[in-house]
C-alpha cells in the first residue's frame, strides 16, 4: 500500500479557479491545509507547501488529472513529484465552499493511502493529442447524425408534392437532391421555407463529414507513428487503434476489463454516417 512507502500525501481537490490542498500523514492525520489559484504561481505555492509539511518521501493525490487538475499534474510531473489520481466523488449541487473543498482534499489523500492499487495519471503528449482529436471527431459524427435525422423529419412534414419526390430516394440520394433544391417565387411561404431548410441541412452534413474525415487522417498519422502494428490487426482501423492507445496508455488506469469495451472494432462510435 502507498502508506508504507511515503512520509505523507498531499491531497488536492481541483476546481476551475482554485485548488484546495491537505497534507496528510501515513496514518491519515491532517498535518496542514491550504489553497491556491489554479495557475502556475499557485502550483509553485503548493509545491512549497509540500516541501514544508512533507519534506521527505511524498505523493500527491489529485482529482481530475484530465480536467481541472491537468495543469497541476503536468507541473508536478515536470518537477519530479510522484502523482496518483483519485476518483472524484458525486457531489450535491449546493456545497459548503472552502471548508467542504478542504474536506475533499483530505478525503483524496486518505483514499490514496487506503487503496491497494493506485491509479496513475494519464500520459500526455501523443496520447493526449489522440484523445482531443477523437473527442472532436466524435462530436462531428454525432452532429452529422443529428443533421441527417433532421432531414428525415423535414421530409416527413414537407408539403405533399415535395414529400412524394423525396421519400422514394435512399439517404445519399435524398441528401444530394435536397442540396440542389431551388426556391420558386410562385410557391407558398411554407413550401419555400421548407425547401430552404432542406437545402441548408445537407450542407451542414457534408461539412461535418468532411471535418470528421480530416480529423481521422490526423489520427491515422499519429497511430502510424506510435503503434503501426495495431493497424495490421484484422478489424482494427485508425479510430479503434487510437482509442486503444488512449485507453491503455498506462496499465494502472483501469481495474477491470469492462473499460476496454468502448474500443471494440464494431463500436458505433467508430463509424461515420454515410451521406
Amino acid at each position: 500500500m502507498l502508506a508504507e512507502h511515503v512520509d505523507g500525501v498531499i491531497g488536492i481537490d481541483t476546481h476551475r479557479d482554485t485548488l484546495a490542498a491537505a497534507a496528510v500523514s501515513p496514518i491519515g492525520a491532517v498535518l496542514e491545509t491550504t489553497d491556491a489559484p489554479a495557475y502556475a504561481r499557485g502550483y509553485q505555492r503548493l509545491l512549497e507547501f509540500a516541501h514544508q509539511h512533507v519534506p521527505g518521501r511524498r505523493c500527491w493525490a489529485l482529482e481530475g488529472t484530465g480536467s481541472y487538475g491537468a495543469g497541476l499534474a503536468a507541473f508536478l510531473a515536470d518537477a519530479g513529484e510522484q502523482v496518483v489520481e483519485v476518483c472524484r466523488p458525486k457531489r450535491p449541487p449546493v456545497r459548503g465552499g472552502r471548508k467542504t473543498d478542504m474536506l475533499d482534499a483530505v478525503r483524496a489523500a486518505r483514499e490514496a493511502l487506503a487503496t491497494e492499487h493506485v491509479i496513475q495519471p494519464r500520459m500526455r503528449g501523443a496520447r493526449e493529442a489522440m484523445r482531443v482529436l477523437l473527442a472532436t471527431r466524435q462530436g462531428a459524427v454525432h452532429a452529422s447524425t443529428a443533421a441527417i435525422n433532421q432531414i428525415k423529419a423535414l421530409i416527413i412534414s414537407a408539403p405533399d408534392d415535395l414529400r412524394a419526390e423525396l421519400r422514394r430516394l435512399n439517404r445519399p440520394a435524398q441528401i444530394t437532391r435536397c442540396a440542389g433544391l431551388r426556391d420558386r417565387a410562385a410557391l407558398s411561404t411554407e413550401h419555400r421555407m421548407t425547401i430552404r431548410a432542406l437545402r441548408s441541412t445537407p450542407q451542414r452534413v457534408r461539412h461535418l463529414q468532411t471535418e470528421a474525415r480530416e480529423l481521422e487522417k490526423e489520427i491515422l498519422q499519429i497511430v502510424r507513428q506510435q503503434a503501426p502494428g495495431l493497424l495490421e490487426l484484422l478489424g482494427v482501423g485508425p479510430i479503434t487503434a487510437a482509442q486503444i492507445l488512449v485507453s491503455w496508455s498506462h496499465p494502472g488506469r483501469f481495474r477491470s476489463e469492462a473499460a476496454f469495451a468502448f474500443p471494440s472494432p464494431v463500436s458505433p462510435q467508430s463509424r461515420l454516417p454515410r451521406a
